[in-house]
């Protein structure tokens, strides 16, 4: 009896303990994550105001778990963990598409497609946004799904000597980015376009192995690229308004309730505009901090950027002809 009587208020004491302990729980875990390590990189900030806002729209429903380099610096890793499940949103740059069967990406390449982050915002937020969304999904059979655009500053050359015009390229290795369109640039450019590791770039700017780079103020600072003897000379190109995407697997936001998707969609739509005044901001205070530390800087107005985007037309018209993307490069030129 003793015993049966310890077995039924163990039973009891267990089943008034579960509800209160499952009332509490969130009903959904989302795990988002950047490769960036440094907490004060843009990706940072944006990923925290996503956690925060859906948090606090579903009132705990919701839980976000926030990674920061932590689940791999690399952007293929975070990639290849949203395809597993291991990971729920993840910010990576676009050309990682173009190896799974969707050329169109390649259009975030193009060099001078944009002419102002005003511009750029006015393309992402709109028509060609939406339709960029709509390729992918449909490309990818819905298996990542763009939920926002976020931004990675813009691109200026950075070298052994001041770049104004084309012909100040002429025979220089300049380290770039791997797509075909921004090769094709370059060389026309009279660059010799090469290939190096983002973590051993600084070395082959110091010991001369690359005569200059192109990336945003805040990335090459960070890394103090600027303080080699081939990057000091910064020249604000603004060839590239780079974009970077929010990505999230299609199957799985299509399975949520119509409550989680609002709670999701609003987070996004704030931690973008969060992401996006982080960057802009740290442009110009990155800015300040390589003059600071000594680099020269030729400024854009003084660049011959007529000169550079007559280089960059006939291969943004060749890309949209061989990939039909008329349309959305039509979008993009109508916006400005």
């Amino acid at each position: 009896m003793k015993r049966m009587l310890s077995v039924l208020l163990t039973a009891a004491m267990l089943a008034a303990f579960v509800p209160v302990a499952l009332a509490g729980a969130p009903e959904l875990t989302l795990i988002v994550a950047s490769n960036q390590t440094d907490l004060t990189n843009p990706y940072s900030y944006g990923l925290d105001k996503f956690k925060e806002v859906a948090e606090k729209l579903s009132g705990g429903k919701i839980q976000v778990v926030v990674h920061k380099g932590t689940l791999g610096e690399n952007e293929s890793e975070l990639v290849e963990k949203l395809t597993m499940g291991a990971a729920d949103l993840v910010v990576s740059s676009p050309g990682f598409m173009t190896a799974i069967g969707v050329p169109e990406i390649d259009i975030f390449s193009l060099e001078y497609l944009f002419d102002s982050f005003e511009h750029w915002e006015k393309c992402l937020d709109g028509e060609f946004g939406a339709a960029m969304k709509d390729i992918v999904l449909e490309k990818t059979g819905n298996q990542f799904r763009i939920m926002g655009y976020w931004s990675s500053s813009v691109r200026d050359v950075y070298a052994k000597k001041p770049v104004k015009t084309p012909e100040d390229m002429k025979g220089l290795k300049i380290r770039i980015q791997s797509a075909q369109v921004q090769q094709a640039f370059f060389k026309g450019c009279g660059a010799i376009p090469t290939s190096v590791a983002w973590g051993e770039l600084y070395q082959a700017l110091q010991q001369g192995v690359v005569d200059g780079a192109e990336n945003d103020y805040t990335n090459f600072t960070l890394k103090e690229h600027h303080k080699t003897p081939n990057g000091k000379f910064i020249s604000e190109t603004h060839h590239d308004f780079t974009t970077r995407l929010l990505l999230m697997n299609g199957d799985k936001y299509n399975a949520l309730t119509a409550e989680q998707k609002s709670w999701i969609d609003q987070a996004v739509v704030a931690c973008t505009a969060e992401e996006r005044a982080i960057t802009y901001k740290m442009f110009g205070e990155s800015k300040q901090k390589a003059i600071n530390d000594g680099a020269v800087v030729t400024e854009f107005k003084d660049i011959d950027i007529a000169a550079f985007r007559a280089i960059a037309m006939p291969i943004q018209d060749e890309f949209a002809a061989k990939n039909n993307m008329k349309a959305q490069l039509d979008m993009i030129r109508a916006a400005k």
